[in-house]
């Protein structure tokens, strides 16, 4: 059967599909591999939400854990990366409604519309960060799904219990308030 997954390497697809086989199977260190293999991607993912160590690494356990109670349901259509990455997602998804006080991280990229390449080019990661992080926990929540995972309204509205005209409210709240907050910073080129 043709497999359709994230990594194309020569000879890794066929080990990939060897390891979630192993995985079905409960093998140990097939999933320990997988592990390995998907963490920095997947606690990229977990950090954008939850800055804090200890509470980002149990949420990405707790995903992970998930995944390999589900592997089976994986039916080798599309990618494993993205599978997984549906399934930690939703384990933050799910640690975020229970953490109402929870605190995450919103890594600010290009795509965003509201901050042109010239002026994000000039600030420093850190900076970002900063600015990011000072957002409401609900309204950083509502931007990063939208921004950096690609959800719809609709679709944020379901994940966080909320109406899409909120998570709308949320996104322009966010977007305006980094705005501002960057045009402080006095990072304008002048033309």
């Amino acid at each position: 059967m043709p497999v359709a997954l994230a990594y194309t390497v020569p000879g890794q697809t066929s080990e990939l599909q060897e390891l979630i086989d192993g995985c079905i199977r409960n093998d140990r260190n097939a999933q320990e591999k997988i592990y390995k293999l998907f963490y920095p991607k997947m606690m990229s993912l977990v950090r954008r939400y939850i800055d804090r160590e200890m509470q980002a690494e149990e949420v990405l356990n707790n995903g992970f854990l998930r995944a390999f109670q589900k592997v089976e349901q994986y039916t080798f259509k599309g990618s494993f990366e993205g599978w997984l990455r549906k399934i930690v997602f939703h384990a933050v998804s799910d640690y975020v409604k229970q953490n109402v006080q929870y605190n995450d991280k919103v890594v600010l990229i290009e795509k965003d519309q509201f901050v042109q390449k010239d002026h994000a080019d000039r600030l420093y990661y850190d900076q970002l960060l900063q600015l990011v992080e000072a957002l409401p926990a609900s309204t950083r929540a509502v931007f990063n799904m939208y921004v950096m995972e690609g959800y719809s309204h609709k679709e944020i509205g379901k994940i966080l219990s909320i109406s899409e005209g909120t998570s709308k409210w949320h996104l322009s709240e966010g977007r305006r308030v980094l705005k501002e907050r960057i045009e402080k910073l006095q990072l304008h080129l002048k033309q």
